[in-house]
């Protein structure tokens, strides 16, 4: 049986879908084929990478990427993370992808102090993980 491909998609694919890419790896690996892109390729967040260690994930090794039409075309799951993607993502011509819209707050454009920016990358975190852990728990 071959894995389910789920496709992230974000508008820089440096934050939320790089997350979302770790987790599920992470929690669902065994089920599924994961991939995460952007609609431009903005780099891997230190922040993001930095969040993620501090859940015992690393994730300094994934790569920043744009959307590839092909694995658009082959994703059995397409799954938006932020309003700008969702709204602006290539057309799609896959007609059996279940796709879906998890928006999140951009981490990335938090402001204040140190605390305050490392806190709004742990909530965005924690949220990604909890929508994570309910789709592998109940495939949605």
């Amino acid at each position: 049986m071959s894995k389910k491909i789920v496709y992230f998609l974000c508008t820089g694919n440096s934050c939320r879908s790089q997350i979302a890419d770790g987790y599920l790896k992470a929690l669902g690996g065994d089920a599924y084929e994961v991939r995460s892109a952007g609609l431009q390729a903005h780099g891997l967040n230190p922040r993001a990478v930095a969040a993620m260690l501090e859940d015992g994930l690393d994730i300094s090794h994934h790569t920043s990427d744009v959307i590839d039409p092909e694995i658009l075309s082959q994703a059995d799951y397409i799954i938006t993370l932020c309003g700008h993607a969702n709204d602006n993502c290539p057309v799609v011509h896959n007609d059996t992808a279940i796709r879906w819209h998890w928006g999140f707050d951009d981490p990335a454009k938090a402001t204040g102090t140190e605390e305050e920016i490392t806190a709004q990358f742990r909530a965005v975190r924690e949220a990604i993980k909890q929508r994570i852990e309910a789709f592998v728990r109940d495939g949605k």
